[in-house]
């Protein structure tokens, strides 16, 4: 699982861009108890979602024309330049080229081959996120996309990443961890084929999903709809993993919910 000792590839960031900041953070507040704190005026609007005064995610209006409200997944590179051109080698697109963000780190943003976005975060005074796994926070990252295996040798390409193949209903799923270390210690995520298992028909748009630790799937489900999101996928127990769910928020952005197995 996540945590925040972050090395080459682990997913170090997550912000969310929404056409109503204001109505995003009031969803969160109510369905993870999460405060949102401003980064100032001179960064247009964009700030932090904290949980013990911890930052477990950031909350930023929607910079690109045209772009749907979506949760985007950040992953460390040491060299954020590097990575644009391998994501080019590898036959992706630079959506965003490396931009210094105010001496707190180096940004980048991607599209894979597949049509996934993502983004990369090389830490300056910012190393990343300041809690992950605990209930509340990021607790797993992962992609549907038609061609599993292909998007596997892309990111490979880029961070290094291993992976291990399991059965899971209805599916082959390929778990994801960084390139050094403990195989298992180091996963944090994993690729689905597109439209199959966890998300059905939401996951007809290739992209990276967030999960979040939460202690109880079910009463975090009525919480999203008391406040006017949408069940994308019931609640369901996955053999070995814990009971998930999937959802999206006011502006349609998709996330989705773990419980995980206690004997995990």
């Amino acid at each position: 699982m996540l945590g925040t000792a972050f090395r080459t590839g682990s997913p170090n960031w997550l912000d969310l861009g929404s056409p109503d900041t204001d109505a995003a953070a009031a969803f969160y507040a109510r369905v993870f108890g999460w405060h949102f704190v401003s980064a100032g005026p001179e960064a247009g609007g964009y700030g932090f979602f904290q949980l013990q005064g911890k930052t477990v995610a950031a909350l930023g209006p929607l910079t690109e024309e045209g772009a749907p409200s979506a949760w985007m997944v950040h992953f460390q590179s040491a060299d954020v330049r590097a990575t644009s051109e391998a994501v080019r080698a590898g036959g992706g697109r630079v959506r965003m080229e490396p931009m210094d963000v105010m001496g707190e780190g180096w940004l980048a943003q991607y599209t894979d081959p597949q049509g996934a976005e993502f983004a990369c975060w090389q830490p300056g005074k910012t190393a990343g996120l300041g809690l992950a796994s605990d209930v509340n926070s990021l607790v797993w990252v992962e992609l549907h996309v038609p061609d599993p295996v292909a998007a596997v040798a892309f990111y490979r390409s880029l961070f290094g990443w291993r992976h291990a193949e399991m059965q899971a209903p209805g599916m082959l799923y390929r778990v994801l961890s960084i390139a050094d270390g403990d195989q298992q210690e180091g996963s944090f995520g994993g690729v689905a084929p597109q439209g199959e298992g966890a998300g059905g028909a939401s996951t007809i748009v290739p992209r990276w999903v967030p999960y979040f630790n939460v202690a109880d799937v079910d009463a975090t489900i009525t919480a999203i709809e008391g406040g006017g999101g949408e069940v994308l996928m019931p609640a369901a127990d996955v053999p070995q993993v814990g009971r998930i769910a999937w959802a999206s928020d006011l502006g349609g952005a998709v996330f989705a919910l773990l419980t995980p197995d206690p004997q995990m």
